[in-house]
């Protein structure tokens, strides 16, 4: 009884640090136009809002879809828009 009572505590608990360790993911839907909050910071030199450096969060896993689009790589990779990832803590991804 007490090796059941042992390895029912070793399930458990191997359990409980797999759950903890894994992340709900979410499917994002590639947008640039979700990126609109942005335009002011990156066409001039403005403070990101709030709501971009969220979108810009939220964008993340499109980024390097965006870069490898030529009509939108100028913008996506300009100077302007690398500063305002970097102002709201979001890394450029290497793509």
């Amino acid at each position: 009884m007490r090796s059941y009572t042992h390895t029912s505590l070793c399930v458990a608990a191997i359990l409980v640090m797999i759950m903890a360790g894994s992340q709900v993911s979410v499917a994002v839907t590639c947008q640039v136009t979700q990126l609109a909050p942005c335009a002011a910071a990156i066409s001039s030199s403005s403070a990101p809002s709030k709501q971009c450096c969220a979108k810009i969060k939220e964008q993340r896993p499109c980024l390097c879809q965006y870069m490898k689009n030529p009509n939108l790589k100028m913008y996506v990779s300009s100077p302007n828009a690398k500063k305002v990832a970097s102002t709201c803590g979001i890394p450029i991804p290497k793509c």
